[in-house]
């Protein structure tokens, strides 16, 4: 165990803590590792909605570049971020024990709920299932890393802002005023972390394999196929959740207006033995259902 593995990282609080995570449990393992943190432009642009940015893998380009110049040797990524189809050359090599995957309103308060209330968040999935169940309420933009966006909050006159639990949890970080969005639909993959490595370094894949967690690649795969199908990425609100119990894999996906005001979904269960292709089968019954119309407006809506 010779080699030192260069683990390439955004250099957010959470990035960083993820990346640690890895390194601590490649070291348990006997290998030796070092840290090499970059600024990718999801982190440097935030006067823009990530959808008018219209850059796909904005969050993960930065090293995906690094590593194909051989400068790193592995990548640790939020696995919601990384686009569907990763670059020619780089694999995944690990998804590791999923967080808790719903999404929290931070608050001021909750009167505003059954009145006028401005909510914030950078993510059209959330807003469009915030708007679906909330039609008189306004949606601003929220960018920045996790403490950027809890001081905006504090900053500014909105009643709430939606987060990802498994990030707050991951910083130790989630205030008291929180509730938990449980009929809102997490974004595919959302509270799990991805570790790619090149496609030909059999040292980092033989090492990253002893982190993978079997259960975890299993539902995230079936999200990100359902996701895949659907075309989305950052410019879609899409939605999914696979779940095992037992010898099932229950999952849940919906693809929604901007407005909030179209909901596509589907709830859906099968034998554990049986999920090859099964995220985009559910893909293709949303799209057979009214899908196709409705991204073929969304991406009018976002283009135009």
């Amino acid at each position: 165990m010779s080699k030192t593995i260069r683990i390439g990282t955004r250099d957010s609080e959470l990035a960083l803590w993820q990346a640690n995570t890895v390194k601590s449990q490649l070291e348990q393992l006997g290998y030796k590792t070092t840290l090499l943190p970059v600024k990718s432009t999801g982190d440097l642009v935030l006067d823009k909605p990530l959808y008018e940015l219209g850059i796909t893998g904005i969050f993960t380009k930065t090293l995906d570049v690094a590593m194909l110049q051989g400068k790193i040797d592995i990548a640790v990524h939020s696995m919601k971020d990384v686009p569907t189809a990763l670059p020619h050359g780089i694999v995944q090599a690990a998804v590791l024990k999923r967080a808790p995957v719903e999404d929290i309103l931070i608050h001021k308060g909750l009167d505003f709920l059954e009145n006028q209330g401005t909510i914030a968040t950078g993510s059209l999935r959330r807003k469009a299932q915030w708007l679906s169940k909330y039609p008189s309420h306004n949606v601003v933009d929220l960018r920045g890393n996790v403490n950027t966006r809890l001081q905006k909050l504090e900053n500014n006159d909105w009643d709430g802002a939606i987060f990802a639990k498994a990030g707050l949890g991951r910083l130790n970080i989630i205030p008291e005023n929180t509730v938990r969005l449980d009929w809102m639909t997490p974004a595919p993959a959302q509270g799990a972390m991805l570790v790619v490595a090149n496609e030909s370094d059999t040292f980092c894949l033989e090492a990253l394999v002893n982190l993978n967690d079997t259960e975890t690649e299993i539902c995230t795969k079936i999200e990100r196929d359902f996701l895949r199908k659907l075309e989305g990425g950052c410019t879609a609100p899409i939605a999914a959740l696979a779940s095992v119990n037992d010898s099932m894999l229950r999952f849940k996906g919906g693809l929604f207006s901007l407005d909030g005001k179209q909901k596509l979904e589907i709830e859906e269960e099968i034998k554990l033995t049986s999920v090859e292709g099964f995220g985009e089968k559910c893909a293709l019954k949303i799209l057979n259902n009214g899908g196709k119309a409705l991204m073929a407006e969304i991406k009018k809506s976002i283009s135009g």
